[in-house]
Parts: C-alpha cells; sequence; structure tokens
C-alpha cells in the first residue's frame, strides 16, 4: 500500500541518520531489521510487518512472473534473481568476508541456471533466457536463505565496524569469483568507496526497495 511505501521511506531517513550515530548502534540493527523484513517475504523472517515483496508477487501467475512486458527490461524473475545476487554478494562477500549462499546447498543446480554474477548490464535476450529458465520455487527459497543470513550478519556488527570501509582483499574476491560482470566493474568501484554502514544502506534495503518498484511497474503491465 501506498502508505506502507512512504513509512519504508520515512524510516529510511531515520535509519541513515541513526547508522551515523555510535551511540545509536542499537537502535539503527533494530530499524536495519525491520526495513529489511518489509523488502523481503513475510515468509523470510516470519514477521507480521508489511511484505513489499508479497505485496508485488501477490496474484501473480508463474507466466507473468516470467513475462517481460513492452516497454520494460525486466521480468520479475530477473528482478528476484538481481536482488538475491547482489544481497548475496555484499552482505557475505564484502561485509561478512563468508562464502556467498550461492555456493552452498546446491542453488545454482537447482535453480536450473549456470549464470554466477549479478545479472548487471545482461542484453534483452539473456534477460529472457534467465527469466524463461529458472525454477522459481528454488529461486524463492534462495532469495529467502539469503535474507535470513543477511539477518545474522548484521546482527552481530559491531559499532566500530560500520565505519569502516570494504576490505581491499574482499572487493577482489568478487572479482575473482565472477561475481560481477567484467562490463559491470564499476559497480564494485562503488562498493569500494562505501563504509558497511553504506552498504546496509543500498543493497540490503534501498536497492531492494527501488527494484520492488520496478516491479510494481512490470506488475501493472501484465495485468
Amino acid at each position: 500500500m501506498d502508505s506502507d511505501r512512504r513509512l519504508w521511506n520515512q524510516q529510511q531517513k531515520v535509519l541513515r541518520y541513526a547508522l551515523e550515530r555510535p551511540g545509536d548502534h542499537e537502535k539503527a540493527i533494530e530499524l536495519f531489521l525491520d526495513q529489511h523484513t518489509m523488502v523481503h517475504s513475510a515468509t523470510m523472517s516470519e514477521s507480521d510487518l508489511w511484505s513489499f515483496e508479497d505485496e508485488v508477487l501477490q496474484g501473480m501467475t508463474e507466466e507473468s512472473i516470467r513475462h517481460i512486458p513492452q516497454n520494460c527490461d525486466h521480468s520479475l524473475a530477473w528482478i528476484i534473481w538481481h536482488l538475491a545476487r547482489i544481497e548475496d554478494i555484499t552482505m557475505n562477500l564484502l561485509v561478512a568476508g563468508r562464502p556467498q549462499i550461492l555456493y552452498q546447498d546446491h542453488w545454482l543446480d537447482r535453480i536450473k541456471t549456470t549464470i554466477q554474477h549479478a545479472g548487471n548490464v545482461m542484453d534483452e535476450e539473456s534477460v529472457a533466457n534467465l527469466s524463461a529458465a529458472v525454477d522459481l520455487e528454488p529461486l524463492m527459497a534462495y532469495r529467502r536463505a539469503v535474507g535470513r543470513r543477511t539477518r545474522e550478519v548484521v546482527a552481530q556488527l559491531q559499532p566500530e565496524q560500520l565505519r569502516q570501509q570494504v576490505e581491499p582483499s574482499r572487493l577482489q574476491q568478487v572479482r575473482d569469483e565472477g561475481a560481477v560482470a567484467e562490463a559491470a566493474g564499476e559497480i564494485i568501484q562503488y562498493w569500494s568507496r562505501r563504509t558497511i554502514a553504506g552498504l546496509l544502506l543500498m543493497p540490503p534495503t534501498r536497492h531492494n526497495f527501488l527494484h520492488l518498484n520496478e516491479a510494481r511497474r512490470v506488475k501493472d503491465r501484465c495485468s
């Protein structure tokens, strides 16, 4: 609902301010977890908070989730893939310095894709092929697994960590694993300039919100 989206935007500003103040660490983590909950499915966090993802996917058939409407760049399937991949890469490789969820529990085989990067700068044919080929149920399960891991990572962060920038070795790991397509290398440069607090504001919260807004427009054109 529009009122929920407006509230989310207002709370994002509060979160930004709290992350900048070491004395507000506990408040910042609590705000982050609420914001994160609302841009994932309710089943991810088992919360009764409003879910933007559930709002978008409600009433959508498998065919409509895979469909790329005219004058749209992506399908809902691609958006879900992209959101899960970006969050997996940034929260695990960059923030936690631990392996990606993607390479655990055979997710690539289960989702039925060989694509390992985040999906940036994919051409129309590649977006359409991914949208048609992925197994949607495992894709949704992968996104939930990524979200749950993010919550574990963020809950363990200490105040001093939020002000640190990403370690160069972790950025190199992103390159080594091909987590970002070579043609989209400016994304890694962007991440290199962010603090951990900055990363919490963009990939797992606002990046999700922005693409779910895109997903809502895609849904409207599928109707």
